[in-house]
């Protein structure tokens, strides 16, 4: 991937609405990595479109997290990424094209 890690509190956004965070990762040209579900419906519902992994892992170490991440970053190019919505759960995943 092209571009570092970084965290919403990292750059200001920690408590900015899910709205603007993913804004903001589709305006950055980022892939969001998320626990928080309700960006399916920002994506799908509202229509805001930016790649989005949704980890459904719980409860998780941060292994278990890491392995499932790379697996998918493994199977997907960026460019799918960015243009999907990706449910990560232990041993397997979602794949769901965003219509943009």
């Amino acid at each position: 991937m092209g571009h570092d890690v970084v965290t919403v509190s990292s750059i200001g956004l920690s408590t900015a609405s899910d709205t603007d965070i993913l804004k903001h990762a589709h305006d950055d040209d980022r892939i969001l990595v998320t626990h928080d579900r309700d960006f399916g419906g920002l994506v799908f519902v509202a229509g805001h479109g930016s790649g989005i992994m949704y980890l459904r892992i719980t409860p998780s170490t941060i292994d278990a997290v890491h392995r499932e991440i790379r697996f998918v970053l493994g199977r997907y190019t960026e460019a799918d990424l960015r243009k999907a919505f990706i449910v990560v759960e232990p041993g397997r995943h979602r794949h769901r094209q965003i219509e943009t």
